[in-house]
């Protein structure tokens, strides 16, 4: 899953300085550790929702340490104080490989279980409460975590079987495809709610009240859409690489594609530089959280 190969094309392969990975590594670490304090110390976030959001920081933060880690192995390996095929090296790199692929699962889980926790506040805000309890959202977790640990460990024990490399790219667009329908059925529903809600022969004041309500759960279901249109910008390019080695491995043009291996996983890496930002932007009580422990 490093990445690398023999290239027989004219392209060379694009390198990227230690530094920048580095630089983005420990920045999306520190971003996204203070996302999971800030739902933790905040008790306003202590809702799914938010419990959701700090599960999503906390794969971003395992993805961001874990690529940190593996970029600090190979500057070691670089000046000789690492084998590069040494058995305790490969180990260690199919334990990065593994968490990575768990960051990977963990964040399409996190959406969806987002999505559904949005879908469900909008659509049945009277049984919410009683639908998303806090005890459910931590099983959910749990199923979340313990699923992403079994899959990641064996996706690497046997990624070199073509097989499983299909079925990761699959489990991929599958995801994506159930996502966006998702997404997409929640906002066609929400115009009609809309309607509906504008038609109620209620006073201004309580009409008033209701699009309120109603426009901050479609906010909350915007951002999600924005966190999940970021993840598909970030993510995609790399898994595009992993068809192009089933598909194409001896093509020419298609190890043109490969030379730019390093600005895939960069791009990877950028995702969860992204979040925190997308996350302090549209909510204002996760950024007044960020003031109070930045500036305390």
């Amino acid at each position: 899953m490093n990445g690398t190969w023999f290239n027989q094309s004219d392209c060379p392969e694009v390198k990227v300085p230690f530094p920048v990975f580095f630089t983005i590594g420990v920045v999306s670490l520190a971003e996204n550790l203070l996302v999971v304090v800030a739902v933790i110390r905040n008790r306003n976030l202590h809702s799914p929702m938010y419990c959701f959001i700090c599960s999503l920081a906390a794969f971003n933060t395992i993805a961001s340490l874990t690529k940190t880690l593996e970029n600090l192995l190979i500057v070691f390996a670089d000046v000789g104080q690492l084998q590069k095929n040494g058995f305790s090296e490969k180990k260690l790199d199919d334990v990065m490989d593994s968490l990575l692929c768990m960051s990977f699962v963990g964040s399409i889980f996190s959406f969806l279980a987002i999505a559904v926790d949005r879908y469900i506040t909008i659509f049945h805000a009277l049984r919410y409460h009683n639908i998303m309890t806090m005890r459910h959202a931590g099983a959910i977790l749990a199923v979340i975590w313990m699923t992403c640990a079994v899959l990641a460990v064996l996706m690497v024990r046997f990624f070199d079987f073509q097989f499983i490399m299909v079925c990761f790219v699959v489990f991929f667009v599958i995801s994506l495809v159930i996502i966006c329908f998702l997404y997409v059925y929640m906002f066609m529903l929400a115009r009609i709610h809309a309607r509906k809600i504008a038609a109620l022969p209620s006073d201004a004041g309580s009409r008033c009240r209701q699009r309120r309500r109603w426009g901050g759960n479609m906010r909350g279901a915007l951002t999600l859409t924005i966190l999940f249109g970021a993840f598909v910008v970030c993510w995609a390019p790399f898994f595009l690489h992993l068809v192009i080695i089933m598909a194409c491995p001896m093509n020419p043009y298609c190890e043109c594609y490969r030379s730019l291996f390093q600005l895939h996983v960069l791009l990877l890496m950028s995702h969860a530089l992204i979040d925190p930002a997308i996350y302090a932007f549209r909510s204002a009580e996760l950024r007044h959280t960020f003031r109070r422990m930045l500036l305390c």
